[in-house]
């Protein structure tokens, strides 16, 4: 991860929640006073963040001490310990809520991620997430996304070329989109275009594209797409994507399937801050 783009969302963050300071500890704690705090796991999951936690105390109280209790990627259980922190009480208390906000988001779908990996475990297929993140957040959320053994389709709309139905209705057809974006691109940007049928499907090889994402098809019908793409462009399978379905999907032979649940609608995991002397 890019240290200086993390600063930046937490500094901003920080300006969000205190922009005139914090009046209740700055009115009832002493400027020099120091306490010991621990972060604990209020349920089991995977927790992913403690660096970006420890950054929020050390920007501001330089002199923090931020004891890392477990690894990025670790499994935690409930009541388990994961850091501690000693230093100014009013640092402390400051960074107290965007510490555990960012903590228990990015655990949150690390959690997810590490439960869709096990899914599709020895199949070949890769599970991976999509731009649907929280804007200005999405360089910890798909941080959180790989820490949790799944992969990271595109970053943002400069990464890679993706052709969707929009676009395709814009132009006028895939195979108008495809020839005008390779006229254009450079020849190491891979084209991705998504279809809806298997009429589409082909017209999508026909043209070469690199990647083809098969969205919101029934199963028998990817199978179906898998045997017509013969190996030819990476498959991915995309929309309504359910813990249920990975498996069956992931067994037909598509090369990814992309889930937006993992990061537009998780659950943030259960994790406390407290001040214990």
């Amino acid at each position: 991860m890019n240290q200086i783009i993390i600063d930046e969302i937490i500094k901003n963050a920080l300006i969000e929640d205190m922009n005139y300071g914090d009046i209740t500890t700055d009115t009832l704690i002493e400027e020099n006073g120091t306490s010991l705090a621990v972060i604990t796991a209020k349920q089991a999951g995977v927790v992913v963040g403690l660096s970006v936690a420890g950054r929020v105390f050390e920007m501001l109280d330089s002199d923090i001490s931020f004891q890392a209790l477990k690894s990025d990627g670790d499994t935690i259980q409930k009541g388990e310990m994961i850091a501690k922190i000693k230093g100014k009480t009013r640092a402390i208390l400051k960074g107290e809520r965007l510490a555990l906000n960012l903590l228990q988001r990015m655990s949150g779908i690390a959690t997810k991620a590490r439960e869709y990996s096990e899914l599709v475990k020895g199949t070949g297929t890769r599970i991976a997430d999509t731009r649907k993140t929280t804007p200005s957040l999405r360089i910890l959320e798909k941080y959180a996304v790989r820490m949790g053994g799944c992969h990271n389709h595109r970053f943002n709309l400069s990464d890679a070329v993706m052709i969707k139905d929009n676009h395709i209705e814009a132009v006028g057809g895939i195979a108008k989109a495809i020839k005008k974006v390779r006229m254009t691109v450079s020849h190491t940007v891979k084209i991705e275009v998504e279809v809806q049928s298997l009429e589409q499907l082909e017209e999508a090889i026909a043209a070469k594209a690199d990647i083809i994402m098969l969205d919101n098809m029934d199963v028998d019908t990817m199978k179906k797409a898998v045997e017509i793409n013969n190996g030819r462009a990476v498959l991915e399978a995309s929309g309504n994507i359910t813990s249920e379905r990975i498996k069956e999907i992931s067994a037909i032979g598509v090369d990814i399937i992309s889930v937006g649940a993992l990061t537009h609608s998780v659950k943030a995991l259960d994790i406390s801050l407290n001040i214990i002397g």
